[in-house]
């Protein structure tokens, strides 16, 4: 390195450690880019080993420096759209057939709209890939929760006490009884 590269080097460390916990990953590529142009030729090589960024990201940099108009949105670090998809997006199917699974196990009390399974995601989640839907516990988890599923069944168990076997049943058939909301809004 030449003698000025060096000396940009020990600035470049010295301003990069007083603003590094500041930087979100947008700001992080900008700065560092900023830098490498400043340097001009081989700024990007020396940037790369002081920050200990990839040398790419700093060409991206560049490039949102050269283009601002390209760059995201403010308060955003990436663009609209980036991502992964949600995984209904790419099986469209996946949650009716989580529901078909778990609403013979529903249980719950039929006078509340809390309701839970009694099947684990895991569980859930094999059974959806036997199905061949490629899905995950955490992914069945997101699902269930957006379905109004409570993820924790309540223990209704005292010690030394067992449940009346015919309890879910007793609930079953209460359920078709129950009075529905005039509107969605309604308790």
């Amino acid at each position: 390195m030449h003698d000025r590269m060096v000396a940009a080097a020990a600035g470049i460390r010295t301003r990069w450690a007083a603003v590094r916990g500041e930087y979100n990953e947008r700001t992080r590529r900008l700065a560092a880019a900023a830098e490498a142009q400043a340097l001009g030729r081989g700024g990007i090589a020396v940037v790369a080993e002081v920050t200990g960024l990839d040398r790419a990201t700093i060409r991206r940099g560049l490039a949102d420096l050269t283009h601002p108009d390209q760059l995201p949105p403010a308060g955003r670090q990436r663009r609209p759209g980036g991502g992964r998809k949600p995984r209904t997006a790419d099986d469209p199917t996946l949650a009716a057939a989580l529901l078909a699974l778990v609403e013979p196990t529903t249980r719950g009390d039929p006078e509340s709209p809390l309701r839970w399974t009694c099947k684990s995601c895991a569980q859930l989640a094999t059974a959806l890939q036997q199905q061949g839907h490629p899905v995950s516990p955490s992914t069945v988890g997101r699902l269930l929760h957006a379905a109004g599923f409570s993820l924790q069944a309540p223990r209704k168990m005292m010690e030394g006490r067992a449940q009346h076997p015919d309890r879910d049943a007793q609930f079953q058939s209460l359920l078709p009884a129950r009075p529905r909301p005039k509107r969605p809004t309604d308790p």
